[in-house]
This record gives structure tokens, sequence and C-alpha cells, in this order.
């Protein structure tokens, strides 16, 4: 799962990955070995059949009641006890029961819940919740005795089940599926179906215990053993069902239709329904990539198809470097939810596509399909060990752009090292706090380039080949890895690196890190993307915006900051310094250092020529400053094209803000006034002031063209385009 990253720009600071899950079977399951004469003992199947499959097998029949949304199903399980030793009950994770509070719901999803219920108002708190409720568990149509509680489904076995043996379970349950943003939820015309139905817990044999850990509220838990499935999803019959596996369709009558996929050696199992998907499908070399999209705006197809494109060569790059994508589908589909892009066996959830997307650079999308090898083929424990998926997820995204030859999301974004931080890297999810992105995913990837380094390409390739040939289809452990790294490159090596995995604050080695001067051209470069992608995601932004002031300065064009030389107190002088000094800093993080004016006569000797090619940011009050009162006539000429009342706002008192014209010399260029009226901002305004000035600058704003606050701070007026990704980096 990747928080953020759906937005098609690469940021030095955000980026979580994740994943959710959802499952549906129906139909028959076929292939099951069975014992030649199964036998009931105590009302329990016992196969004892040595040749029986080693993995689980799953038949789920499930009916979709659109109007309730409410699931109900009944679950055909076939388990077959591995372990050496025997068992007495079985566990399911029951992860759908995290709705039944919001104290038990994920948290990544509560901005966007909460802005949900604002625009639905006859939304109850409780349609936000749902649950999963078991009527039933049996064994050859006997009854068994179960108990589901935090999550956990422990089902008591009537008869202790030996070493080899194998039982059969069938279970009955209705799923409530709440509105929202959650991993299992409905909203508008999508339904994401995550953790609806009983799924097997994962047996720690050293521990001699099932896990029964509830579903993180912070980050993610996803633990499962690969397994075979056969779902079938019973929906309306205009509803596109998009499943991992083979799909088939068959009519049921009455305007409704059964969806069938067959999923061998899957980890995971989920299913996204809308009456208005489109499907956009392209076969090569035996591999069949489909993107399930909403049609909303135009030339959307040519915009999926570059995805695909996009997709296909990410799989062949993994493909090569790691070890073969071994199933003949892989399905992208889009949805609604917000900051965050999601992996799972066999496809991935993304955001929905707004504008036109920089797909080249969409970082988010090239680690969720990276997320193929490190979770959905080669498992681990998320709750305990999430180094192994989203680090080498992260690393793997840049390592692809590396070999693509893009500068900005190649190794330079793993070798602009940050801060140390205590939490070692097999952190558990609990350990982080909040910091699972910079520890999982932005350390993560570094102590995997620095034993990429250490090894070489060569040799790093050949030891992943190993990693994915002996835990393809198996859950992995950091333990097992360095057993790899030993065996393979040898014991120093394996030590060194384990040092880098279990102790707090690890740094990238300094001879790995970008210089100083290599960071400030690094960040120049960032910024200068961001920005352009930015504009270019939405080409109807007017020309008139504060935030392109920076773009175009990224751009290479001059920047000039003009002071106001005649204020008539040592406080607004005061203030004026302070936001001379953020507008500096907050350029210079990008390295941009603009001119800046002080003096009248160096005005009026550069006004004409230096000032006419120059972008503008004018402080002060408007009497105060020599530019203003040189050009006023053409600024307020300008002011009034964007419908900022120049006149009426300025000759009011205690009144505040900025506004944005094309510059009055120069139609190409930009003029940006941070103004006051009367002799200095009141003690309420300054702090206000100083926040939204740095606000309208950022690409993560709106685009602002002006705004006007009084003496208290309050915004009177604004005028502003909105950013749809503005409310991701809302506080």
């Amino acid at each position: 799962m990747n928080k953020l990253k759906h937005w098609n720009i690469t940021l030095p600071k955000c980026m979580i990955a994740g994943s959710l899950v959802v499952a549906l079977t129906t139909g028959p399951v076929s292939g099951i070995a069975m014992a030649a004469k199964p036998t009931l003992q105590n009302g329990s199947l016992i196969e004892v059949d040595a040749a029986v499959h080693q993995l689980a097998r799953y038949q789920v029949d499930a009916r979709l009641d659109e109007k309730k949304m409410t699931i109900h199903g009944t679950e055909t399980v076939t388990y077959r006890n591995n372990t050496k030793d025997t068992l007495d009950n079985i566990v399911f994770h029951t992860f759908a029961d995290a709705n039944r509070s919001k104290e038990t719901q994920s948290s990544l999803f509560k901005n966007s819940n909460e802005r949900m219920s604002k625009e639905n108002p006859d939304k109850k708190p409780e349609d936000f919740l749902g649950g999963i409720d078991i009527n039933n568990v049996k064994s050859l149509g006997q009854p068994l005795k179960f108990d589901n509680t935090n999550q956990a489904l422990t089902v008591v076995l009537g008869q202790a089940l030996q070493p080899g043996q194998s039982i059969t379970l069938e279970l009955e349950f209705d799923v409530n599926i709440p509105y929202g943003s959650q991993r299992l939820s409905h909203y508008k015309n999508i339904l994401n179906g995550a953790h609806w139905f009983p799924v097997l817990s994962v047996y720690d044999p050293a521990d001699h215990t099932w896990d029964k850990t509830h579903y993180s509220t912070t980050f993610e838990s996803d633990y499962y053993d690969a397994a075979d499935y056969q779902v079938t999803m019973n929906v309306p019959a205009d509803y596109q069902v998009s499943m991992p596996g083979t799909l088939t369709v068959q009519d049921d009558g009455a305007g409704r239709k059964m969806v069938t996929a067959t999923a061998n050696n899957t980890r995971e199992f989920v299913f996204f329904a809308s009456p208005d998907f489109k499907v956009e499908s392209v076969t090569r070399d035996g591999l069949t990539i489909q993107y399930y999209y909403f049609d909303n705006q135009k030339d959307k197809k040519q915009i999926i198809d570059q995805y695909i494109d996009q997709a296909f060569k990410v799989i062949n790059f993994f493909s090569k470097k790691y070890g073969k994508y071994p199933y003949p589908e892989f399905r992208i589909v889009e949805s609604y939810v917000e900051g965050l892009a999601v992996e799972f066996s066999r496809m991935i959830q993304m955001g929905l596509i707004q504008g036109q997307p920089d797909i080249s650079n969409h970082s988010a999308f090239v680690h969720e399909i990276a997320h193929q090898w490190f979770h959905a083929l080669i498992g681990n424990n998320s709750e305990t060990e999430s180094f192994l998926d989203e680090g080498f997820s992260d690393f793997s995204m840049v390592y692809f752009y590396e070999k693509q030859g893009n500068p900005l999301n190649g190794f330079k974004v793993i070798q602009f090292d940050e801060v140390s931080l205590d939490s070692p890297l097999d952190a558990t999810n609990d350990k982080v706090g909040d910091s699972p992105d910079a520890i999982f995913y932005k350390k993560g990837r570094q102590a995997i380039y620095e034993l990429y380094r250490t090894l070489g390409e060569e040799k790093f390739d050949e030891l992943m080949q190993t990693y994915f040939d002996q835990y393809v289809y198996k859950n992995a452990t950091i333990d097992g890895l360095l057993q790899i790294i030993e065996n393979k490159v040898g014991k120093e090596v394996r030590d060194d690196w384990e040092v880098d995995l279990r102790n707090p604050n690890y740094s990238l080695e300094p001879e790995y890190r970008l210089t100083a001067d290599e960071e400030a051209a690094y960040m120049h470069e960032q910024f200068k993307s961001i920005y352009h992608s930015v504009f270019a995601q939405f080409p109807a932004v007017p020309f008139e915006t504060m935030s392109r002031i920076f773009d175009k300065t990224l751009q290479g064009e001059p920047l000039t900051i003009i002071l106001s030389d005649r204020l008539t107190s040592d406080k607004a002088t005061k203030q004026q310094n302070q936001l001379l000094s953020q507008i500096q800093g907050f350029f210079q993080i990008s390295g941009i250092k603009p001119t800046v004016i002080k003096e009248r006569q160096v005005l009026k000797n550069k006004l004409k020529k230096e000032l006419g090619d120059s972008n503008v940011i004018v402080i002060g009050e408007p009497d105060a400053n020599g530019f203003v009162q040189a050009l006023k006539s053409g600024i307020i000429k300008r002011a009034d094209t964007v419908g900022f009342k120049w006149r009426d706002i300025m000759n009011k008192s205690n009144q505040s803000g900025a506004y944005i014209i094309k510059h009055p010399y120069n139609q190409n260029r930009l003029m940006l006034h941070y103004f006051w009226t009367g002799d200095q901002l009141s003690d309420q305004t300054a702090d206000p002031f100083m926040a939204k000035a740095s606000e309208s600058l950022s690409f993560s704003s709106h685009f602002y063209q002006y705004y006007v606050m009084n003496n208290t701070g309050k915004i009177n007026s604004e005028q502003k385009v909105e950013n749809p990704y503005a409310k991701l980096f809302a506080v």
C-alpha cells in the first residue's frame, strides 16, 4: 500500500504502501485429493491420504444484495495439517469485523470518511460500520462449535487433526458492508471487497499457535498462506466484477449473473464491483493486463492504454530481475480511494485518475506492481516484518526507474539520505508509531541499496532470484533471507547487513550518499518535476495562479522580490522581513535564490529592463512600495481581469492578503503581491497571514488567484481553482 502514491508525482518525503484484501468463491472445488475412504469421527471429516493437495482450497459462493449492501455466503475449505502438531482447533481471520466500531477500523481512511459524512448528511454514523456474522460451521453436515471474537474465528474440531490429515469445513456467513472508505466498503458506484469472508490463519509451529492478530488500525496485517480459490459472485447483470484468476460469467436470470474466478497458488483473494466499470484488456506474450476504470473524462481510454503499457514494462523488468510473473493475468482497478494505492495478489487498486497524469513518473503504480513479488508471490508477516514487503517493493520501484534512465526516480532518490531513526528496520508495526513510511520504505530501501552496492548488480540479481525460488508461494522471514545471503555471498556480508537491519539509527554509508551540491541539484530537479507535473495534469488552471510563479522560476525564469521602503513603523518592517525570510527559505529548499530589491533607487534603475523580464513578488503596503506606485494603473487593469477589485480593497483599512496578475510590462511573467492596508498587520492577523503566504505557493494547495483577510485573520473573500489533491495534504 502506498499513501499519497496515487498522485503521479515523486515526493522526497511521501509514500506509503499497503494491501487491501477481499475474496469471493463459488462453484465446486476441483482437484482435491480425497482419501479412499473418508471417515466421520466425532462430527469431523478426516482425510488421511498423504497425497492430498498441500495448499488449502476454498470454494466460496456469495450473493450480493446491492440494495441492502450485504453479502450472504457459503464457504467450503479443505485444510491439510502440514505441521508436526496435533490440532484441536482451526482459526480463521474475520477481518470484516474490524468494521464493528470506529475504534477498530483503519485510521488510514479517517479523513476520507469524515469528508464523505459531511457530503452525505443523510448517512448516520452506523452506516459507516459493518461486520461479519458466522451462522454455522459444519464438517460433513455435522455442526461444530466455534467462537468469533476479536476478528478471529476459532473452530473446535470434533476429532483432533493429526499431522498429514485433512479436514473439510463448511461455513455460512452474512456480511454487512459499511458505507464510505475502508478495505471493505461501498461508496457511490463501487464496492471494495477485502477481508469479507473467513480466511485461514497462519499456524506457527515454533509457538504451536494460530495467528490471532486483529487487523492493524494504523498500517496493515496481511499474513496468509497461498491457497487455491474458486469463487462465485452472484451480482446484478450490469455489474462488472474484477477478481484475481480466470473469470467466467453465467447468466442467472432475473437480471442477475454469476461471475466465477478460479485462482490457484494465490495468497489473497479480493473483488471490486461496479455497474459503471469499463474494461480495457491487452494481451502480450501470454499475459493479459486489464484495467477496470470509469469513463469520466475525455481521452480516458488513451490514458488507460498508457498505464497498461507501463504495467507490461514493469512486470517484464521484475520478471527478468527476480523471477517470472507466473499468472496469465494481471488486473488494475480504479476506485475512489484517496491518498492510498493498494496491492493484492494478481491485482492492484489505484485512485481516481484526474487530469493528464504523468504516467512515466507515477511511482505509486510501479511500487504496487512490485508488491506482486514482495507480498503476493513471496509472502511475509506484514504485522511483524513489514520491511520484507515494503522495503523491497520501494527499492524495486527505484531499481526499475534507474534502469529506465529516469534520474529523478532512480537511485538518487535513495542516495538522498535523511536523518537516522530510532526504530530498527526489523521493527514490528506497533513499534514504529507514525513512521512506517520513513522506516520500512525509505530506510528499508536504503539498506537494500547498500547490499546492492556491496554485491554489485549481477550478484545482487542472482541473490534475489535465489530468494524468489526458495520462497515463491511461501512466507519468508528476515532470518530466512539472512541465511540465503550467508549461503550465497558469505557470512561477513550477512553479518554486516544484519547489523543494518537489527540496530536502531541505521544510515546509508557516506560513500553511497549524495554530496551537498548533488543534494541541492537533486532537490531543484525534484521540485521542478513536481510543479511541472501538477500543472501538466490540470492544463485548465488559469495562468494567474500563485503557485505557478514558483513553477516558472523552477523552469529557469528570473524572480525578483521587491520590498516596501517607506514603512511607517518598526513593527511593519519586522513583519516584512519575516515574510521575506519565509519566502526565501521556501525557495532555497529547491535551490532558488531570488534577487531582492530594498532601495527605491535600485528599483528605478532596474524597473524597465531587468524587472520587465522578471517574475516579481511584491511585499507590503501599496503606498509604501515603489514598484506598485510606479505601475499602479497597469496593476489595477491587470487585477480587474482576475476579478480582484484593487481600488476597493486597498482603500479599506485593516485588510491583508495576496493577489497575482500578469506583469504590467510583460504578459508572459507574473506579479504576486502580498499586501496589507494600514501601517502594519494586527497581532491577530500576523500568524494567519504568514501561514497563508506559504500555503499559496505550495503545489499541494489550491490554485489561488487572490484572497483577502480581515483584521482577525479570517478570509473575507477569495478566488481559487480547486486542486483535487489538496485534501490529501490537509492536516
